[in-house]
């Protein structure tokens, strides 16, 4: 293990990046050497968020300015279709840690249906992991690319993987319904959505359609060794940040929903970023905002063997950067929790 790494941060001026660089800015071992955008070269970071102004950090600049040499890892938070192509110029001594879904799914075919581009890089996409750092744990430093899940995708996956692989709930017609804090959708969100007071409303997107139900469905149906194909529809609703996933099981095997929390406590027992609430409680975003945590719920249903799973996370952080830093933590075999808490 080394002393510090040193780290460039591409797409630094997103609201990813910007949380990316919070976060390094408080781990031990890092030392950030470049950030990288398009637009806005020369500037100080600060420009862009305030609250940097007295940290002490490079101005921007382009990516191929970088001088890899000494390089440890590169975070990429950049739009799909970016990191992918990078990834084929940084040398093999460099970690590309991707936040976009450019790595994402297995197969390049599906990329190109789903995000409706060519795969730039489809031999390295082979040799990635899609690394939610509960599950990736003893094998994400074998991988030179580590591709860190969608927001949804890691609250629905965290209570959801453990339950589908053990067969202690039905594969079929899980139904999910996420709501998240508008910054999930970047900076451009009013060219995204032409919604009618956007800020003031809950609006629904991506209704049978959305990004994040391609990843879900790959990882749950790794996981039954069954194919999977989940109900999901996420909603944006009138806060900054935070998701909350409402997954609506029936169990299997005559699991109650107390003993499916009893499972789920268990198995998350040695997991530090994976919190429970009161068996059939109500949990809101509240608990988790500006942390690394997911919270879960588990509530029994009216309907004999049917419950319903609720999980919370910050979508800027546990399902974005802090866990694009928990994952460096395992890769490079620091504490899973530096800088994190």
């Amino acid at each position: 293990m080394k002393d510090s790494l040193n780290i460039v941060v591409a797409g630094a001026t997103g609201y990813i990046g910007l949380e990316l660089i919070k976060i390094l800015l408080k781990h031990p071992k890092v030392n950030i050497q470049y950030l990288c955008a398009t637009k806005s070269i020369g500037k100080s970071i600060s420009f862009f968020d305030k609250t940097l102004a007295k940290k002490k950090l490079p101005k921007i600049t382009k990516i191929g300015k970088v001088i890899w040499k000494n390089i440890d890892v590169l975070f990429t938070a950049l739009p799909n279709g970016e990191a992918q192509k990078i990834a084929k110029i940084i040398p093999d001594h460099t970690k590309l840690i991707d936040l976009s879904a450019d790595f994402r799914l297995d197969s390049h075919k599906d990329y190109q249906r789903w995000y409706g581009i060519n795969h730039k890089s489809k031999k390295l996409n082979k040799k990635s992991i899609y690394a939610i750092s509960e599950f990736s744990k003893n094998k994400i430093q074998k991988y030179k690319i580590i591709s860190c899940p969608g927001c949804y995708p890691t609250s629905v996956q965290l209570p959801l993987i453990p339950l589908v692989r053990k067969k202690l709930v039905s594969p079929k017609d899980i139904i999910i319904d996420s709501k998240s804090g508008y910054s999930g959708a970047g900076k451009k969100i009013k060219k995204k959505f032409k919604f009618k007071n956007l800020f003031s409303s809950v609006s629904a997107y991506g209704v049978g359609s959305h990004r994040h139900m391609a990843e879900i469905d790959q990882e749950l149906s790794k996981a039954a060794n069954t194919s999977v194909k989940v109900f999901f529809t996420p909603h944006l609703i009138p806060m900054f940040r935070g998701i909350l996933s409402t997954i609506y099981l029936k169990t299997l095997r005559n699991k109650d929903a107390k003993k499916i929390y009893n499972f789920l406590k268990k198995y998350h027992k040695k997991n530090s970023f994976v919190k429970f609430a009161k068996f059939n409680t109500s949990i809101g975003t509240g608990e988790v905002v500006n942390t690394n945590y997911c919270n879960i719920s588990v509530c029994q249903n009216r309907k004999k063997n049917n419950i319903i799973i609720i999980s919370s996370i910050d979508n800027l952080v546990k399902g974005g950067s802090g866990q694009a830093v928990q994952n460096m933590n395992l890769a490079f075999n620091m504490k899973e929790t530096l800088g994190l808490i």
